[in-house]
């Protein structure tokens, strides 16, 4: 295995193929010429890419789900019950964990099960052990687009199926279906892998089909500086555009100060633009998609539905194509489908009525986006240099020397030393910078931005800040403060 950033020849690609397919027995089911025309069928009206385009055609937020059971008549009819009462715009199929790690032969246990017990024993639906024809039923039972959303690092054999399978959209990528999810699996194993995936929709799109790619954003999902999400997600989308991907939708999890989050969708599309253009890939369309808050929520439903509207509106205003939809148990564990309907309806209901309410080009907005794009450039550059002008070489060896790092991650190959922190207005900041490549002027305005927030508390900089940043959500409350803290102003 030789990673480097170009596209796969077809001996290559069809070389592993054939080492992929045989990976479980629905593999075979497989055939992509009849795929190709299959694909061709589906309406126009549930093509993923088509309904994004238009969506920012027309200045509106999509809402989408995430759900997915075990057994195939009981997702149809959760899809079809989160399409007709929660009025979702688009759908998903969430796979479940043993898929994720390539685990079919516990998957067929967990169907079993499921059948024995007559409910989801299962966290997600097992598309590979189900195949191509019970996919195709997936997809065909609902009038909405339906994307693959799942968290494999190895995801060859899923995609085959899945996209043989009518599914017109597919999430992940090398770096950020490993980093936030693995602990041993090396980067140089991810990436190779996800190329083989990209290449293989970069065939279908020259067989005249086109399917959505979707780095997923959020990563660890918390305190994740936007500049650091947003790198890796620029770095997955000029190596899925390498392999041939035309529609990418690239995504941002909710930090929580709305003028920062709103400058994080407005910097990530601008410089994903930018660089695909600047590289050579200028026929390639870029969206955006605003997940709602992923890391801890309150347990209590009436504060979540909070949560949920916070992070609603926000999509709404930074103009987001899509967002993907909370619901009020996220913090009891996996939600019933009424539960997903709720959240689905309080986040339509948001963006309907902020439909024409734009914080883009702002001031506030403006200033905040430049420094985003600012320590984006400085590790987007970095990572270049590092890679001598390869960006999948690049991406290894700059997690291995920490020019990226990502908060909280459990892979060892990330280097784990940058720390976030919120400032004042509970923007988040970095307390500690690890080996992040940023200018004095950066690290200053991250330094003083702490400190601002810290003479208010009457406390040091400290980890403390961090620890008190992580719980403050599920507690009620954006930012940590120390306790005693409201008792200073009265």
């Amino acid at each position: 295995m030789e990673l480097k950033n170009e596209k796969m020849s077809d001996d290559l690609f069809y070389a592993i193929q054939k080492e992929v397919i045989p990976q479980w027995k629905t593999g075979q089911d497989v055939d992509f010429e009849e795929a190709v025309e299959y694909q061709k069928s589906i309406p126009e009206h549930k093509r993923f890419y088509k309904k994004l385009d238009e969506a920012d055609a027309k200045r509106v937020t999509l809402t989408q789900p995430r759900a997915g059971v075990a057994l195939p008549e009981l997702h149809i009819a959760l899809l079809q019950f989160l399409e007709q009462e929660g009025q979702a715009d688009l759908l998903p199929t969430t796979i479940d964990s043993y898929t994720r790690h390539n685990l079919y032969k516990e998957a067929e246990i967990g169907i079993e099960e499921s059948r024995k017990n007559s409910t989801s024993m299962l966290n997600g639906f097992p598309a590979v052990n189900f195949g191509v024809e019970v996919c195709r039923k997936v997809t065909s039972a609902v009038q909405n687009p339906v994307q693959v959303r799942h968290g494999t690092p190895d995801a060859r054999l899923l995609t085959e199926i899945s996209i043989a399978g009518g599914f017109t959209s597919y999430e992940g990528g090398g770096i950020s279906y490993n980093v936030p999810y693995c602990k041993g699996i090396s980067l140089e194993k991810t990436i190779y892998d996800w190329q083989y995936v990209d290449r293989l929709i970069g065939i279908y799109e020259e067989a005249g089909v086109r399917i959505n790619r979707e780095p997923f954003g959020p990563l660890t999902g918390t305190l994740v500086p936007p500049s650091i999400s947003n790198s890796v997600a620029v770095i997955e989308s000029l190596l899925a555009a390498e392999q041939g991907c035309k529609h990418l939708t690239v995504g941002y999890g909710q930090c929580g100060n709305v003028v920062q989050d709103v400058a994080a969708i407005q910097a990530l599309r601008n410089l994903t633009e930018l660089y695909l253009k600047e590289y050579g890939y200028d026929d390639v369309a870029v969206s955006t998609v605003f997940h709602q808050w992923m890391g801890g929520f309150p347990p209590d439903e009436y504060k979540a539905f909070g949560l949920i509207s916070w992070g609603a509106s926000t999509a709404a205003l930074a103009g987001a194509t899509k967002v993907i939809v909370k619901t009020p148990h996220e913090a009891m564990g996996i939600p019933t489908k009424e539960a997903n309907v709720a959240g689905l309806r309080t986040t339509k209901q948001m963006v309907n009525m902020l439909r024409d309410i734009r914080l883009i080009n702002t001031v506030e907005v403006n200033a905040e986006a430049k420094v985003i794009e600012a320590e984006m450039n400085s590790m987007l550059k970095a990572t270049f240099d590092l890679g001598k002008g390869d960006w999948a070489v690049g991406a290894v060896r700059a997690f291995e020397s920490g020019i990226i790092d990502v908060p909280f991650a459990p892979c060892k190959f990330n280097a784990g030393k940058a720390l976030p922190a919120r400032d004042n207005m509970g923007a988040v900041r970095f307390l500690d910078y690890g080996n992040l490549p940023f200018t004095p002027d950066l690290k200053d305005f991250n330094r003083s931005r702490l400190q601002e927030r810290a003479k208010v508390e009457r406390r040091e900089v400290d980890f403390q800040m961090v620890v008190d940043d992580i719980y403050a959500v599920s507690e009620g409350f954006l930012t940590g403060r120390p306790k005693g803290y409201m008792s200073l102003y009265r």
